[in-house]
């Protein structure tokens, strides 16, 4: 419906609702007139409607999918999420397989030592893609004291915690040289993993973890000696370059990536600790299967009648060496978590640089403490606490990530200042 005024002695009111109809409606008389030209139209509701009808789609076109999606993506990243802090279950449940059936990795413990090296590198990609190479610069630049207590708590707590162990619990000479070798070898990549689970200080647990290792070259020797009385020769630039390799390249590489592709690695991260998690499982089940023949040689079980209670089996179990490998592995890492978040307390580093540090001081490098023990000694019971530890450290130090993943970190909006 549109209103004009027109131009006649008497000033009226006409009403076109369409084409085919006017009205007249009297007003008042004048005596100005009105130019034909001027014209106001009012347009109606339903007009006003029906253009608001056409503008409207096309803002709405491009907001379903920020709102339609969102929910769908939280759930895929919470359900992601909750998969991978399962890592306590998937190593325990894989660690019972290897026990029971070796065969099941054998396929890719035939494949070792490239696939070790693989996986262990897969691991390291995907823990880059999560960083950005400046925070790794920023981090040697702005925080070398936390790097620095890092590597002094990983070379010196394990070791004397070693010590100590093997002498309190009167191990014989092949299982204390293990247990001392172990407690010597840098932190491993599954500490990455289980930080990036406890919501600890991912950064600051990979390059502790490359300077362990780099470390590794010089002190895992020189401890060795100094605390078993056994040289254990390393070939320094063997390692140098495995660790390049395995452990520096593909951090450099994962944190390339994120800045050539950024979407693609943004859709690629939430999967990432899955993968991880999973491969860290297979990795630390296969080391175990290779070494299960070992393992039940040297459990020897005095025969029990059917009606003896549990506690007279645990009390006969860890009488024997395998139970006194299984007790001595447990009180390495347990006492190695402890230690390493009170030490980091007490230098006044915030929580998430304690979760880190505890995490890298207690996990150790198994795979290759299981080398070193196969390729530089004699005796075959040496490699027995580091293949025990590679199942039953990831087991401690994944349910302790678990743990502190239920528990967020109070300074969590502060712990960058660090």
């Amino acid at each position: 419906m549109s209103l004009t005024f027109c131009h006649s002695p008497h000033l009226t009111l006409q009403t076109h609702k369409n084409h085919h109809s006017r009205t007249q409606i009297p007003l008042f008389r004048s005596n100005f007139t009105l130019k034909p030209t001027l014209k106001l139209i009012f347009q109606t509701p339903q007009k006003q409607l029906s253009r608001s009808r056409i503008s409207i789609p096309r803002s709405t076109q491009q907001e379903p999918p920020s709102v339609t999606l969102t929910p769908a993506n939280t759930k895929w990243k919470s359900l992601l999420s909750t998969l991978a802090s399962l890592y306590p279950v998937y190593v325990t449940v894989g660690g019972v397989v290897a026990c029971l059936k070796p065969s099941t990795f054998s396929w890719f413990v035939e494949k070792a030592p490239g696939s070790y090296s693989f996986s262990l590198g897969f691991i390291m990609l995907a823990m880059g893609i999560t960083l950005e190479f400046k925070d790794l610069v920023n981090l040697f630049m702005q925080r070398p004291l936390s790097i620095l207590f890092g590597c002094a708590a990983q070379y010196t707590i394990m070791p004397a915690l070693g010590f100590a162990i093997s002498k309190m619990l009167g191990l014989s000479q092949s299982l204390s040289v293990g247990i001392i070798l172990l407690s010597c070898c840098p932190g491993g990549t599954a500490s990455n993993v289980v930080t990036l689970i406890a919501q600890g200080d991912v950064p600051l647990s990979i390059v502790v973890t490359v300077c362990s290792t780099l470390g590794a070259v010089l002190l895992t020797p020189l401890l060795t000696m100094v605390l078993a009385g056994t040289y254990v020769h390393v070939d320094a630039i063997k390692l140098s370059v495995s660790t390049l390799q395995v452990v520096v390249a593909p951090v450099l590489v994962g944190s390339y990536l994120q800045r050539i592709f950024p979407r693609a690695v943004k859709a690629a991260l939430p999967f990432a600790p899955l993968l991880t998690v999973l491969t860290a499982s297979l990795l630390a089940c296969s080391v175990l299967s290779e070494n299960v023949g070992l393992l039940k040689s040297s459990l020897v079980l005095p025969s029990l009648s059917s009606d003896v209670s549990p506690l007279v089996y645990a009390q006969a179990f860890f009488s024997s060496e395998m139970g006194m490998v299984v007790l001595s592995v447990l009180l390495l890492h347990f006492a190695g978590f402890f230690v390493g978040y009170i030490a980091a307390t007490l230098a006044g580093f915030k929580e998430r640089q304690r979760r880190a540090i505890s995490i890298e001081v207690g996990m150790q490098n198994s795979s290759l403490g299981v080398v070193l023990a196969a390729s530089h000694f004699s005796s075959a019971m040496v490699a027995l606490p580091p293949a025990v530890s590679a199942v039953i450290m990831n087991i401690m130090g994944s349910s302790l990530g678990f743990f502190w993943r239920c528990v967020h970190p109070c300074d969590s909006k502060d712990s960058s200042k660090d």
